[in-house]
């Protein structure tokens, strides 16, 4: 068995820092060994293949539970594959994927979860595993969540918007999340007023506002916080957890603190573009504001702050990327002329673990709460945990030995996903995976990539660690 040292790094998790080294066996962590210490001495002296982490962190891989491969919408698909998606992940230290299985309207949730699993097999470079969206609502595919739960797809996400595609009214929500509360099952829900957007929609078109920044206009925070307020309250009559996907407004915030003094399930996701990006990007000119067209949208800037804090106190939980990237040439421009057709999706899996360790350079959170909403907790909110999330023996190897001073300029000229633009074109930021283990197997190194497509598996899951 192939045994791996890593050594002279400062080991971070959600729980603690401290210097030690770490051994890898095979592909779990087998032990860990404060430095200088007798053990510690020992493994260096085994011939043991050794990975230097001086003056770097060892943090474990980011487990990203929003993301969206070859995924439909309006009429195309995201750009990046299980294959290149999952590639890029790893070089931005993502080494797990959680990934979103369509159940397409008449077909049966298990024909969604079988196509998902026919498009990664074989193809990713990191290890996946599934939630399953829910689009028809009834007791056959109710019956189905049950089973499904018991192979490890244990979360269904359900759409208060985009009638006529995802749409599921009130009666349905309700009785998908009553099923859950029987089996176990976490209800994610997409939490906007479809019905009452569209007619917004209309409005705007046809007084001519066609620009993509009127994406952001209609699609209003109030319509958002409304959604999120009717969600909790069908999860307290359901009985049942509720995880709410991609929080962008400080009202929709509001209502999870509130849910959430009150003791309830409730969970909150964000994501880096409501924190890092804001309806000034969807207002640049020409049909540049089309690269940020995403649901929920971009708020103005003075949301970020409340999001922030959110994140600081636990109302928001986990920081996803709901990466879903369409190119600009080729996919955003089906929208020019009318800001309704552009396909609502951003590109971001490789830059997550980047983007928040600035936040922790900035002073907006510390080094054990970047690894808590980026590694430790969606990996217990997912039933990934301990073999995800976490440095300990017994957990798999995934190990990113981070660089904390590197500085560097993300864009698309040197980014690895499948897209013709960076959101974040230009941004300077600083810290960089160096070295990535995805279970004990180096995949990146110093700017190489050594990974390859079939080297991730699937991962069944338990049911959320969270509940109370």
């Amino acid at each position: 068995m192939e045994r791996t040292v890593i050594s002279g790094g400062l080991v971070v998790t959600a729980s603690e820092e401290v210097e030690a080294d770490v051994l890898v066996e095979g592909e779990r962590i087998a032990a860990l060994a404060l430095r200088g210490s007798e053990t510690a001495r020992s493994w260096a002296e085994s011939g043991a293949r050794t990975v230097d982490a001086a003056g770097h962190y060892v943090v474990p891989g980011g487990v990203d539970g929003h993301t969206h491969m070859e995924m439909p919408f309006g009429g195309t698909y995201s750009a990046d594959t299980f294959e290149t998606g999952t590639r890029a992940a790893a070089w931005g230290g993502t080494t797990t994927i959680v990934d979103f299985a369509v159940q397409g309207r008449g077909r049966s949730v298990r024909a969604g979860v079988d196509e998902w699993m026919a498009k990664a097999e074989g193809r990713c470079a990191i290890d996946y595993a599934f939630h399953a969206i829910l689009s028809d609502v009834d007791e056959s595919s109710l019956r189905e969540t049950d089973a499904l739960v018991d192979e490890g797809v244990t979360s269904f996400k359900l759409f208060m918007a985009y009638p006529g595609v995802f749409y599921s009214d009130d009666g349905q929500i309700l009785r998908a999340m009553q099923r859950g509360a029987s089996n176990g099952a976490l209800t994610m829900v997409h939490a906007e007023n479809g019905i009452a957007i569209d007619v917004l929609v209309e409005q705007a078109l046809a007084e001519g506002r066609t620009d993509p920044r009127h994406h952001g206009e209609v699609r209003k925070a109030l319509l958002e916080s409304e959604a999120t307020h009717r969600a909790v309250q069908l999860a307290r009559v359901a009985g049942s957890p509720l995880y709410v996907v991609h929080v962008s407004a400080r009202e929709a915030v509001e209502e999870l603190v509130r849910a959430r003094d009150m003791g309830l399930n409730v969970f909150g996701e964000t994501c880096p573009q409501y924190l890092f990006l804001s309806t000034d990007n969807l207002a640049e000119p020409g049909f540049e504001g089309a690269k940020y067209v995403c649901s929920t949208p971009l708020r103005p800037r003075e949301h970020q702050e409340h999001l922030w804090r959110a994140l600081r106190t636990n109302d928001l939980s986990v920081v996803s990327t709901d990466h879903c990237p369409f190119c600009f040439s080729g996919q955003k421009d089906l929208g020019v002329g009318d800001f309704s057709k552009i396909p609502n999706g951003m590109p971001g899996v490789e830059h997550r673990m980047d983007l928040l360790h600035q936040a922790v350079v900035e002073g907006r959170i510390d080094r054990r709460r970047w690894i808590e909403i980026a590694c430790a907790t969606p990996a217990r909110m997912f039933g990934l945990y301990p073999s995800k999330g976490t440095i300990s023996p017994g957990a798999d190897a995934d190990i990113v030995v981070y660089d904390p001073r590197a500085e560097h300029v993300l864009s698309a000229a040197t980014h690895h996903m499948n897209v013709d633009y960076s959101a974040y074109e230009g941004r300077r930021v600083t810290g960089r995976a160096r070295t990535v283990l995805s279970r004990g197997r180096v995949v990146v190194d110093g700017g190489a990539y050594l990974g390859e497509a079939g080297h991730g598996r699937y991962v069944p899951r338990s049911t959320c660690q969270y509940l109370i």
